[in-house]
C-alpha cells in the first residue's frame, strides 16, 4: 500500500495486496468462451457461416463473445471476401445455448462482396490522395487493398495509413479509404482518440507498486503501469522507479505526482469494470495497459491511441490531465474499440465519445474519493476553460456552448465531442431523473427535449450496466442513435425485465433527447404499440408487409424481423422463417375472415429462399397452411430443394373459404445440421 500526500504533511507507505477481484460475471455474463456453462456451444464461425448464408468467399472473423448465464452467446465477428480485410462488414451473432442462431445485427447493408477485387487505380494514386487530405505535416505509411462495408453498399479501397504530428502536438494515425476504381475517397478515421478531464486532485491514494530489486516500479501486478515522456511526443517513456514506495508530494515540483494520478485512475477503472461489469481490463484478457504522462509542451489534452493512455501537462505544463474521470475517459475508449469498435464520425463518433464520458463518470463515482466526488461534471477541476467552468455538463449539454441536448438529423455532423451530448444528456436522465436536484453537492436542472414527458431515474448503477451490455452485445462499428435505443431498451429488458423501472427509464431518456421510437419498447412503458399497417385495398390481411413489427401476427418470436442478414422485397421489415441451422420448427399465423360475398380470393406473398443444404433430399421444409376449424390444409410446400434466391410471387386460390374464418399459417421445419432461410414478404389476401 502507498499513500501519497496532497501536500508537505508526512506520509507512510507499507506494501498493498494485489486488489481484490470479483469472479467477472457481475452482469450476469462474462465475456469469454472459456466462461461459458458447460452445457452451452462453443462458438463456432462455421455454423455461423451456415447459418447466415454467407457465400464462400466470405469467412468470419472472431473477434469477442459474451455469453450469458443462461448460455445464450453473443459473438462479435470481423470478415474477409476473397481474402481482403472487410472493412465496416463487422456484425454480432446472437445463439441460443444449443448454437442454433437466434438473431443476427450487421453494420450497415450487411453485404460484403463486390463484383471484382482487381482495382482500377494503383496504391501509389490512392497513396497521393491519403497524403494530400492528411496534409503536409504528415507522410504516408501503409496501404491495403480491402472492402469497404461500411455505406450503402460495399467498395473496392485502399485502406492508407498516414502518420503525423497535428500542430496542437497531437499525434495522427489517419486512415483514409480511396476508392480503388475512381479514386474518390470513401471515409477516414484517425486511431486517435481524443479527451480531456480533470487534473491532480484525488488526494491520498493507494497504489499496487510492484519491488524490483532495490526500487519499486509504478507498476500493479496486471500489468497497469506508468513511463514519463519527459516532454517527448514519441517513444514508451521511462518506467516511473522510486526507492522508498512513497511517490509524488501533490504538486507538479515533484514528476512523479502526473505519475500517481494517472497510475490511480488505471487502476481503479481496471478495478470498476471487473468488479461491477464483469470485463477484465480493456482487453477482457486480464492484462493491464501503460500510461505515458508529460507528453509535449503545455499540451492541453489525453488521448487514447489504440494500445495506450497518454496525458499532456496542461496549460503553461502546471495542470496534468491525469485525473479519475480522464484516465477512465481514455481506458473506455479502448474498451469501445474492442467492443462494439465505434467508428469516430457520425452518430457512432458521438456515441463513441460519449461511452467514455460515461464510464469517466461511473468510475469516478466508483472510486469514492472524498478530494474528488462524483458528478455529472466533465474536467471540472482542471479550470481548461480559464474561467472555473467544466469541459461538459451531462445534465445539460448546451451549456458548454457547442453539444447538443437533443439529438436531431444534424447530430451526424458534428464533431464527436459535440455528437456525445445527446447520449451524456441520456445517460444523466436515465440515472437521475429530469429536473432540478442536488447530487454530491452539486446542483443540476436537466430539462426534457420537444415537451416530452419528466423522466424519473432508475439509478446510475442499472444504467451503466445496460449501456455496457448494448455496448457490447448490440452495437456494431456504424451504430447510430436509433440502434443505441433499440440496442439499451433489449439491453435493459434482457438485465431487468421489460416492466421493470430500468425499461421504463431508458426507453423514457431516449424519447426525451428526441430520438424516435424503434422497434424495441418495454412492456407497460411509455412507448405506445405500432400502430399495424392500414391493408390496400381488396387487402384483409393487416400489417401484410411486416413492417409494424410482430403486430397483427402470431406465432415463434423472432421470424418478423428487420435484421439486414436477409433483404426485404419492400420496406426493412419481412418474415425470415429457418436459418437456424438446427433443429427447430417455427410457425406464423394470422387470423382473417372472408366475406360471404365476394367472387374470388386470393392468397399471394413474395418468396425467397437460399440454403447451406445440397443434393436432392428435402431436409428443411416451410408450408403455407390454411387453418379452417380443426382442418389444415396445405397449399404448398417449399424446401432446400430448388432455392430461389430472387423473390417470386405466389398466389393461391382460396375462394372455398368464403364466409369463413380462417388462419393463413407459415409453418417451419429445420433439420440439425446446414441451414435453409426462407423470406416471406408483402402478403395479401385480396378479395372481389
Amino acid at each position: 500500500m502507498i499513500r501519497r500526500s496532497t501536500g508537505a504533511m508526512a506520509v507512510t507507505a507499507a506494501l498493498a495486496l494485489p486488489l481484490a477481484l470479483p469472479v467477472a460475471g457481475a452482469l450476469g455474463l462474462t465475456a469469454g468462451p472459456s466462461a461459458a456453462p458447460a452445457a452451452a456451444a462453443k462458438a463456432d464461425p462455421a455454423r455461423d457461416h451456415a447459418a447466415l448464408g454467407l457465400s464462400k468467399d466470405e469467412k468470419l472473423v472472431m473477434r469477442a463473445v459474451v455469453t450469458d448465464k443462461d448460455g445464450t452467446q453473443h459473438v462479435r465477428y470481423d470478415r474477409t471476401f476473397k481474402g481482403l480485410r472487410v472493412i465496416g462488414g463487422d456484425l454480432i451473432v446472437e445463439n441460443s445455448p444449443k448454437g442454433a442462431k437466434k438473431d443476427a445485427r450487421f453494420n450497415a447493408s450487411g453485404r460484403a462482396s463486390v463484383a471484382s477485387t482487381t482495382p482500377k487505380k494503383s496504391a501509389a494514386e490512392a497513396r497521393g490522395v491519403a497524403a494530400q487530405k492528411a496534409g503536409r505535416s504528415s507522410s504516408v505509411k501503409d496501404s491495403e487493398l480491402v472492402v469497404w462495408a461500411g455505406g450503402a453498399s460495399p467498395r473496392l479501397a485502399y485502406d492508407v495509413l498516414t502518420e503525423g504530428i497535428k500542430a496542437d502536438q497531437t499525434p495522427t494515425r489517419l486512415h483514409t479509404l480511396v476508392d480503388a476504381d475512381n479514386g474518390a475517397v470513401l471515409y477516414s478515421w484517425d486511431e486517435i482518440k481524443q479527451g480531456t478531464g480533470n487534473s491532480q486532485y484525488s488526494g491520498q491514494v493507494t497504489l499496487n507498486s510492484t519491488q524490483s530489486g532495490s526500487t519499486w516500479q509504478l507498476r500493479d501486478s496486471l500489468g497497469n503501469y506508468t513511463t514519463d515522456l519527459n516532454g517527448a511526443t514519441s517513444g514508451t517513456g521511462t518506467q516511473f522507479t522510486d526507492a522508498d514506495n512513497i511517490w509524488g508530494n501533490g504538486s507538479t515540483t515533484s514528476r512523479q505526482t502526473a505519475g500517481v494520478d494517472a497510475q490511480y485512475g488505471a487502476e481503479k477503472t481496471y478495478a470498476y469494470y471487473n468488479s461491477v461489469l464483469g470485463r477484465r481490463g480493456i482487453w477482457d484478457n486480464g492484462t493491464g495497459a501503460r500510461s505515458r504522462v508529460h507528453y509535449g509542451n503545455a499540451y492541453v489534452n489525453a488521448f487514447w491511441d489504440g494500445t495506450q493512455m497518454t496525458y499532456g501537462d496542461g496549460s503553461g505544463n502546471t495542470k496534468p490531465l491525469t485525473s479519475i474521470d480522464v484516465a477512465a475517459h481514455e481506458m473506455s475508449h479502448g474498451v469501445t474499440e474492442n467492443t462494439a469498435n465505434l467508428n469516430y464520425s457520425g452518430d457512432a463518433g458521438g456515441l463513441n465519445e460519449a461511452t467514455s464520458d460515461i464510464f469517466g463518470t461511473a468510475v469516478e463515482f466508483y472510486a469514492n474519493s472524498s478530494a474528488d466526488v462524483g458528478d455529472y461534471l466533465i474536467g471540472e477541476k482542471i479550470n481548461i476553460n480559464g474561467n472555473g467552468t467544466p469541459l461538459r455538463y451531462m445534465d445539460k449539454p448546451s451549456k458548454d456552448g457547442s453539444s447538443p441536448d437533443c439529438w436531431s438529423t444534424n447530430t451526424k455532423n458534428l464533431d464527436p465531442h459535440y455528437s456525445s451530448g445527446a447520449l451524456n444528456h441520456w445517460f444523466y436522465m436515465a440515472s437521475e431523473g429530469s429536473g432540478a436536484k442536488t447530487i454530491n453537492g452539486v446542483s443540476y436542472n436537466s430539462a426534457t427535449c420537444g415537451g416530452a414527458p419528466a423522466v424519473t431515474g432508475a439509478g446510475r448503477s442499472n444504467i451503466e450496466k445496460v449501456w455496457y451490455r448494448t455496448l457490447s452485445t448490440k452495437l456494431t462499428s456504424g451504430s447510430t442513435y436509433a440502434a443505441a435505443r433499440n440496442g439499451a431498451i433489449a439491453s435493459a429488458k434482457e438485465l431487468y425485465g421489460a416492466s421493470s423501472a430500468t425499461c421504463t427509464a431508458v426507453q423514457a431518456a431516449f424519447t426525451a433527447i428526441s430520438v424516435p421510437a424503434g422497434t424495441e419498447s418495454c412492456g407497460g412503458g411509455s412507448t405506445p404499440t405500432p400502430t399495424p399497417t392500414t391493408p390496400p385495398s381488396g387487402n384483409l390481411l393487416a400489417n401484410p408487409g411486416f413492417e409494424s413489427g410482430a403486430v397483427s401476427w402470431t406465432g415463434t418470436a423472432g421470424p418478423i424481423t428487420n435484421n439486414t442478414g436477409r433483404p426485404a422485397r419492400t420496406g426493412s421489415w419481412k418474415l425470415w422463417l429457418g436459418g437456424n441451422g438446427s433443429t427447430s420448427t417455427e410457425t406464423i399465423t394470422q387470423s382473417v375472415a372472408i366475406p360471404s360475398n365476394v367472387t374470388s380470393a386470393t392468397l399471394s406473398f413474395w418468396l425467397r429462399s437460399d440454403t447451406a443444404e445440397s443434393g436432392s433430399t428435402a431436409y428443411d421444409t416451410m408450408k403455407v397452411q390454411v387453418v379452417d376449424g380443426a382442418t389444415t390444409s396445405t397449399l404448398a410446400t417449399y424446401s432446400n430443394v430448388g432455392t430461389n434466391a430472387t423473390y417470386t410471387q405466389k398466389s393461391f386460390n382460396v375462394t372455398a373459404y368464403k364466409g369463413k374464418t380462417i388462419s393463413v399459417k407459415f409453418l417451419l421445419s429445420e433439420d440439425s445440421s446446414l441451414q435453409t432461410s426462407f423470406v416471406v414478404d408483402d402478403t395479401a389476401l385480396a378479395t372481389s
